[in-house]
């Protein structure tokens, strides 16, 4: 079935994702032609204040789908009675994302050490959808990595994926022997005291969502190179990440057709 889009946003993901709709034989337009399309695509993190005159525009029944939409924006669409879809809610694309996530986090590992990712030691925080790409990554290079994961179930995993693995009270004794440690949890969990036992030139790349998990004011202070590495599947590799949101967004409207299944 052919569907007709109003994509909004100039990102390179949204145009990625415009042409992915395009090459699946869907009808692409733009926001000037909002009115007259029955399905408004919005990108990652959608803001009220930036695409609510677009809502306006939108003709009623109009599907909204949108990425991490604010508090805002659902106001707006539940105010002009526009029901709206969060595509990054789905578990396909949120362990998709993982693989673009996991490679700008080797391109931000290559580009701000001075070492190979080759027997060098690594420290990845959890072991979830990102945490398993971004440590099975750096183990196919050769990297020496360690786990630490709260949960028994996912040190075992890593293990059976040929990771050390170590629960998250060890930290104290892992820092100190690593080069970069990876944080993927979206909880404190390297503060002043942790980040101080790291050696002289180790960097931290956090992945969590915002804020993260990492005290950026007291790396500053200890002198650590530490990063809330957000949005690197828009930033790092926007044609694949767009591509992957057409994808999710065809599947969605596929579902919500299909007829139900017969108990």
């Amino acid at each position: 079935m052919s569907y007709h889009f109003c994509v909004a946003g100039t990102d390179a993901r949204q145009q990625a994702a415009a042409a992915a709709l395009r090459a699946a034989g869907c009808t692409v337009c733009g926001p000037a032609q909002a009115g007259g399309a029955p399905l408004l695509l919005l990108p990652m993190s959608a803001r009220g204040e930036e695409f609510g005159a677009l809502l306006q525009a939108a003709r009623p029944g109009t599907l909204v789908l949108a990425g991490r939409p604010d508090a805002a924006l659902r106001a707006q669409a539940a105010a002009r009675g526009l029901p709206l879809l969060d595509y990054n809610a789905q578990p396909a694309l949120a362990r998709l994302n993982a693989v673009p996530t996991a490679e700008g986090c080797l391109s931000l590992l290559l580009r701000w050490r001075d070492r190979t990712i080759w027997e060098s030691p690594f420290l990845v925080l959890g072991y979830g959808r990102v945490g398993q790409a971004v440590a099975g990554r750096l183990a196919a290079l050769g990297g020496l990595v360690t786990v630490a994961a709260r949960s028994a179930a996912q040190r075992a995993a890593a293990r059976c994926a040929g990771c050390r693995a170590a629960p998250l009270t060890a930290l104290d004794r892992l820092l100190p022997g690593v080069d970069a440690a990876v944080n993927t949890i979206p909880a404190p969990v390297l503060g002043a005291a942790e980040l101080a036992c790291l050696p002289p030139g180790a960097v931290v790349i956090d992945l969590a969502s915002a804020p993260g998990g990492t005290d950026f004011a007291a790396a500053k202070a200890l002198g650590v190179r530490a990063v809330l590495a957000g949005g690197l599947p828009g930033r790092c590799a926007p044609a694949t990440a767009g591509a992957l949101i057409a994808q999710t967004v065809l599947g969605m409207l596929r579902e919500r057709e299909a007829p139900p299944k017969e108990a």
